[in-house]
């Protein structure tokens, strides 16, 4: 995958959102992008798990955990579920655990941190709405990318 956000920024302006920078980088892939899936969960990652079982298309799943830093939303067993189904990445409002598996499954993952307790399962959450964190509006079917620089988000695809 060929792109860089900052040329993205630079070519097209005001049409993109840049996400403030406050996320740590996960997984193999240091780039990724795809459209948005969205899923707005609290220290239950249930709706995570069924959400990444389905085929993700390269699809980025943008995960709202109201930032929590109590418990991770993603580890070890999600990613690589997150690998077998197609996703190309995963974008956390919230932390990750199992950060050794997570660095060599290929997929691409942004969490603002990592946090050894694993989350409750109460089936709660929303899915495929419009999610608002680190500055940017994140709208299922818009499109994500991400590299060493930061995430960027628009309305469609850029290239």
């Amino acid at each position: 995958m060929t792109f860089h956000t900052t040329d993205l920024c630079d070519d097209h302006g005001d049409r993109v959102q840049v996400a403030d920078p406050l996320f740590r980088h996960f997984g193999r892939r240091v780039r990724f992008a795809g459209p948005v899936a969205t899923l707005k969960v609290f220290e239950d990652n249930s709706l995570v798990r069924s959400a990444l079982e389905t085929a993700g298309h390269g699809r980025v799943l943008v995960i709202d955990g109201g930032g929590s830093t109590r418990c991770a939303l993603v580890g070890g067993q999600l990613g690589e579920l997150a690998v077998q189904n197609g996703w190309s990445g995963i974008v956390v409002w919230g932390c990750v655990r199992d950060t050794v598996e997570l660095d060599v499954q290929e997929v691409g993952i942004r969490a603002i941190g990592t946090h050894p307790r694993k989350s409750v399962k109460r089936g709660e959450g929303t899915r495929d709405g419009v999610l608002q964190f680190a500055g940017v509006r994140f709208v299922p079917g818009h499109w994500l990318y991400a590299d060493e620089d930061g995430i960027v988000v628009a309305p469609e695809p850029l290239f």
